[in-house]
């Protein structure tokens, strides 16, 4: 069950509930201190400002008063039957200097006093556009603590030790066995193993340098992820078991088939993420390499992001390249476990819908960078 989404690298499983949540309680401190550091003298230096101006004028603020319901804003502010004093603005200040949630102070208005300029109340959206990603990114940083939280509850529900593992005890030597009673007999098993060692070298004196040239000629994205360029050697064989199923190939003519046994991908901000994505398939076509397959995946709701399958046209190899932002890349690792719990057709019922519903609610948050949705697919029918 879940979608029809193009393989993930073999990322590294989730780290278990227990730890995960310290992981996420020091990323939640660290936030909050960065806030912090940015909300807090920006307040403070108003108060100061404020006090000063009010011991000109021989006011000051009431010892032990504190705001009232209501004038944290200019709406709950003109509901009150009188209008607040200077001293009530100084008191007021002196609360949000004070607080401990700065989340709730960075939301809070500031307001001048009364008949004063209102302009230091500007000073928060002097950049509209740098505040806008500054949002954005703060919400997603949540998404993905709140994600590694449901992850984490998830397996407190499905403990992974409680699957039932593949017990290949019983078959003949040098033979394969996997998930779901896939196997392969030993002559097959073998042949797989020859062929995976001759991708490797592929791997390493043609399609890494092809990329990592490609990679040299732009400096506003990147190549990540590049530890996981080959796909693991189990995964392999499944998707050899299956072409084998369905097409009644050969191992060899199941493997030559097999679109992602060497992957690498792409990251770019997302303002440059379009015109990015075209002039890197053009720089990979004048490489000599052959466009297959495109699958644009930007409006799927459970996986974002572009997948490309490309031919090495002298040695007949296929490989994928995939296209994401910071925060797509980071969201399908989020979601890779899902995916690859998915895939195995072992969960019931009930573990699927909590699984999509898991990958539904990440992606949902993944921002969408300008016009990618936009970009073809390219080969699908073919």
């Amino acid at each position: 069950m879940g979608i029809d989404r193009p393989d993930d690298a073999d990322l590294p499983a989730n780290e278990p509930a227990d730890s995960s949540g310290d992981a996420a309680d020091a990323t939640a401190d660290d936030g909050r201190q960065a806030r912090r550091e940015q909300i807090e003298p920006r307040y403070q230096q108003e108060y100061y400002d404020q006090l000063r101006a009010a011991d000109a004028r021989g006011e000051g603020p009431p010892a032990e008063e504190q705001p009232e319901a209501g004038q944290g804003s200019k709406e709950g502010v003109q509901s009150q039957e009188r209008e607040p004093s200077k001293g009530d603005d100084l008191a007021e200040n002196a609360q949000r200097v004070q607080t401990s949630d700065l989340g709730a102070v960075a939301a809070m208005e500031v307001r001048a006093p009364a008949g004063e300029s209102s302009e230091p109340a500007q000073s928060t959206s002097a950049k509209p556009a740098e505040n806008s990603d500054q949002a954005q990114t703060s919400s997603w940083a949540e998404t993905a603590e709140l994600s590694r939280w449901m992850w984490g509850e998830y397996l407190k529900r499905w403990p992974p030790e409680e699957r039932a593992s593949v017990d290949s005890a019983d078959d003949p030597p040098g033979s394969w066995r996997g998930e779901g009673e896939r196997t392969l007999d030993s002559d097959d098993n073998a042949r797989i193993e020859t062929e995976c060692d001759r991708i490797e070298e592929r791997a390493e004196n043609i399609i890494m340098p092809a990329l990592r040239d490609v990679e040299s000629q732009d400096p506003d994205r990147c190549l990540v992820g590049f530890e996981h360029l080959l796909k693991g050697r189990d995964r392999i064989k499944e998707k050899v078991y299956d072409n084998m199923q369905e097409f009644d190939y050969s191992a060899a003519e199941a493997l030559a088939i097999v679109p992602d046994t060497i992957r690498g991908t792409f990251q770019y901000e997302e303002a440059h993420y379009t015109e990015g994505v075209y002039a890197d398939i053009a720089r990979l076509e004048e490489k000599g390499f052959e466009l297959n397959v495109l699958k644009n995946s930007w409006s799927n709701d459970q996986y974002k992001g572009i997948n490309t399958q490309w031919i090495e046209p002298v040695t007949g190899q296929r490989f994928e390249v995939q296209f994401h932002t910071e925060i797509s890349f980071e969201g399908k690792q989020l979601t890779h476990d899902a995916y690859e719990r998915l895939r195995t057709l072992q969960a019931d019922k009930f573990e699927e819908m909590v699984l999509e519903a898991f990958q539904k609610k990440v992606t949902a948050e993944v921002p969408i960078p300008p016009a990618a949705a936009d970009i073809p697919d390219y080969g699908r029918e073919q």
